[in-house]
């Protein structure tokens, strides 16, 4: 009994891994395991590469986009109600500034223009001490583009409610 199932499983094994050998074809944006007829132009045969397809679902190219809080596209909003969202937005941003700066703060107290002190594990790894340093520097810019961002931001929720 053990020696029918262990030649099944091989069997199983066997027509498994013949299938997996398949020759995979790439026709433009389309994958098949058949054979393309000499007419078809461009196709190509993935040598060593397993292929995945995964079938999803496709966006609506009809379908409306939606803001929030408007109840159908091309309606508006009367003047109260925009100038309370442009305040809450206004808000939003001011505190956003204000993480970012204290965030900054820190970054910059870490880092100790360039020469942060060294933490336990990276007195015997150098490399890794550069690695924090150098993370440190890029975290640096990247909150400074977030402050520039958000002040931008402000700018133009500003101008428009000054417009109005």
């Amino acid at each position: 009994m053990k020696h029918v199932l262990v030649l099944l499983l091989a069997a199983l094994v066997m027509v498994g891994h013949s299938d997996a050998q398949d020759r995979i074809y790439r026709c433009g944006n389309e994958y098949t395991n058949v054979a393309p007829s000499p007419q078809t132009k461009g196709c190509k045969v993935l040598e060593g590469a397993n292929v995945t397809v995964v079938q999803g679902t496709r966006v609506a190219a009809a379908a409306p986009a939606r803001s929030f809080g408007a109840s159908s596209a091309g309606q508006r909003v009367d003047a109260a109600e925009q100038k309370a969202r442009d305040s809450d937005a206004r808000q939003i941003l001011e505190s956003e500034l204000m993480k970012t700066q204290e965030r900054q703060i820190d970054l910059l107290k870490e880092y100790n223009n360039g020469a942060p002190e060294k933490r336990p594990d990276e007195v015997a790894n150098n490399q890794k001490y550069l690695e924090r340093v150098a993370a440190l520097k890029a975290s640096l810019a990247r909150n400074e583009s977030d402050m520039a961002g958000i002040r931008r931001e402000l700018g133009r929720v500003a101008s428009t409610s000054a417009a109005k």
